[in-house]
């Protein structure tokens, strides 16, 4: 086969404690999932039905890679989140039936222009430039869940150059991570290759260029970026 331009790699993750690498199909995010971060952002933290965006597969970074600050902001905010990579795909996935679907877990990094998410709300329009540019989705290693088990609860923080940002638990999610896989199926047909970030906890905020960011959850690799 022969093609009018270079064949784009396809973005992987690596599976922690392997040489293996998990390919990356799409990437679905969940919007406002802890009420204490629903309700810094100004918003209503009932159990309404979960929202989703996206990002696209090549906004992954690497654990431990570098990522430029983005143009076209002056407000780049970090949001820490359990990512959930999915090992089997499907359509109206029942919740019982969801955790079969997941392969394992990792940290990820939502990274967010925040005063383009702002201005886009405010006018009604799409989040796409606030949340889909590059680099904005840093992902640890992948754990596979038949290791480690499906994770329910567990701490999850952020410290931003040594200072704690983020600290929560992972059993504050509004929608579990089944509940999230089976409503999410409803929408889309989900791929064996797709990650889920699962939303972020309260304590977001802004991080400029040089700044040191280390973020984890219970069990699962560190992850560490640098702002350049």
């Amino acid at each position: 086969m022969t093609f009018v331009i270079p064949l784009v790699p396809q973005p992987t993750v690596e599976v922690m404690g392997t040489d293996a690498r998990f390919p990356v199909h799409r990437i679905y995010c969940v919007g406002r999932n802890y009420a204490k971060h629903a309700r810094e952002m100004g918003m209503d933290p009932d159990r309404e039905p979960p929202f989703f965006f996206a990002k696209p597969a090549d906004a992954l970074v690497a654990n431990g890679t570098p990522v430029p600050y983005p143009s076209r902001t002056a407000n780049l905010h970090h949001e820490i989140e359990l990512v959930v990579a999915v090992g089997a795909g499907g359509r109206d996935i029942p919740v019982a039936n969801a955790p079969a679907h997941v392969f394992g877990y990792a940290v990820g990094l939502d990274l967010t222009r925040r005063d383009q998410q702002f201005a886009a709300r405010e006018q009604g329009r799409p989040w796409d430039v606030a949340k889909g540019f590059d680099h904005s989705a840093p992902v640890s290693a992948i754990r596979p869940a038949a290791e480690m088990g499906h994770l329910e609860q567990g701490a999850i923080w952020l410290e931003v150059n040594g200072e704690q940002r983020q600290r929560a638990n992972l059993c504050e999610m509004i929608w579990s991570v089944p509940e999230i896989v089976a409503e999410l199926s409803t929408y889309f047909e989900l791929r064996a290759g797709d990650l889920i970030f699962t939303g972020t906890p309260e304590g977001v905020g802004p991080v400029q260029r040089g700044d040191s960011l280390v973020g984890g959850i219970d069990g699962l690799e560190t992850l560490r970026i640098t702002i350049v």
